[in-house]
């Protein structure tokens, strides 16, 4: 099975195939991506700081496998040709910690064993002094309405209070980009909406060029971007 992309009708013109300005945003390059039995897919796609595109597509098209090709965690059962830009900077070949790519996945994936401020602080960049680092952290925190839940358990959290921590732990990191592999697909719907505007209202904010997979049409809405549909057929 072979999976390329398709423009949504609903989108934008060229949705997903506009020119980035510069060296600016999150490049896919004639990405293609094969297991050891066939091609799975194929992907050429540009997006702008601060712009969400959406791909969507049934499971087992390779969505989550385009996600980790591009954090640079794909798996050794598969091959990656093409390249991946950043910034105008090639990252294709890097190894994860140096492409500067956040990553929401649909679990929280939060440490248990260390408190809130801790996860966040694990994430943080090395340098600075350790009060430096806990005044950045406390303050992304705070900006989500969790400086007062630092010292607390993750475990004693809610599931939208989780996902925020989680986004917190991802932008302490400083990313360039970010990806969005259904981080909302596990919560109640009355978070949903509330977790989905804090998350597009950072990305704007941050100008971040972000790639979010999902099955959920409100997913695309809200995001307010192009949507790309991968489609499956036989080679």
């Amino acid at each position: 099975m072979s999976s390329s992309l398709k423009t949504n009708r609903d989108a934008q013109d060229g949705a997903g195939l506009v020119d980035v300005q510069g060296d600016a945003g999150l490049v896919l390059e004639q990405i293609e991506i094969s297991d050891a039995r066939a091609p799975l897919l194929s992907v050429n796609a540009k997006i702008p700081p601060g712009e969400v595109l959406t791909l969507m597509g049934p499971s087992g098209v390779g969505k989550s496998t385009l996600i980790s090709a591009i954090s640079g965690f794909l798996p050794r059962a598969f091959t990656c040709r093409g390249r991946i830009l950043l910034g105008g900077n090639d990252i294709t070949t890097l190894p994860p910690e140096q492409r500067r790519v956040g990553v929401l996945f649909q679990d929280t994936l939060l440490f248990p064993h260390f408190s809130v401020l801790e996860n966040v602080l694990y994430a943080l960049p090395p340098g600075g002094s350790m009060k430096q680092r806990c005044e950045e952290a406390l303050g992304l925190l705070a900006a989500v309405s969790l400086r007062n839940f630092a010292e607390r358990d993750p475990e004693t959290l809610s599931g939208g209070q989780k996902a925020r921590v989680a986004l917190v732990r991802v932008l302490a990191s400083r990313p360039r980009a970010l990806l969005l592999d259904e981080p909302f697909s596990k919560l109640d719907a009355d978070l949903r909406d509330s977790v989905r505007q804090l998350v597009f209202a950072e990305v704007r904010r941050r100008n971040l060029p972000t790639l979010l997979v999902t099955h959920d049409q409100g997913d695309a809405d809200i995001a307010e971007g192009p949507i790309l549909t991968l489609d499956s057929g036989k080679i």
